[in-house]
């Protein structure tokens, strides 16, 4: 799994509908997710530490999980069928953890309130992701490409001493 943070919402250019954009810690991949616009809402209001007059659906989750003791461990966005992602949300309450399944756009929702880490696993990162710094990208190729060129034979044999020689 690879850790990634919210680096904001953005509008499709030819939609208009919103994007959640995460990014992971090396701001080299980014995964963006279509998310509805109460849940862009929600999380802008979250990135800009916005307390709303009365709880609002995620906040009143939150509430939930303080008052009865839970934890939210992490948010895990672990599947993309058929372009939708699927999230869920790792709670633990004393010894007892539980999976509940989730939106992404709710679980990265809740995430940003409780300062709880997104984890993605790393085929949905393969499949979905967009490249963000692609010199780096490019430069990490040509550093391998160049590793293989080097690399004779000899050097992949391990040679197991068993007493024989």
């Amino acid at each position: 799994m690879i850790e990634m943070k919210v680096a904001g919402i953005a509008l499709d250019a030819i939609t208009r509908s919103p994007i959640v954009l995460l990014k992971d810690s090396s701001d080299r991949r980014a995964l963006p997710i279509y998310i509805g616009q109460e849940q862009a809402r929600a999380i802008m209001g979250a990135l800009e530490n916005q307390k709303p007059p009365r709880p609002l659906t995620h906040d009143l989750i939150v509430n939930f999980l303080e008052t009865w003791n839970m934890t939210l461990e992490k948010v895990i966005i672990h599947s993309l069928q058929k372009d939708t992602f699927y999230a869920a949300l790792i709670v633990q309450q004393g010894d007892v953890k539980k999976e509940i399944d989730a939106r992404p756009s709710d679980a990265i929702a809740i995430a940003l309130r409780t300062n709880t880490p997104i984890w993605v696993m790393e085929e949905v990162v393969a499949d979905a992701s967009i490249p963000v710094d692609r010199d780096a990208d490019e430069a990490e190729q040509q550093a391998f490409r160049e590793f293989i060129s080097n690399l004779r034979p000899e050097d992949l044999i391990k040679r197991f001493d068993n007493g024989d020689s």
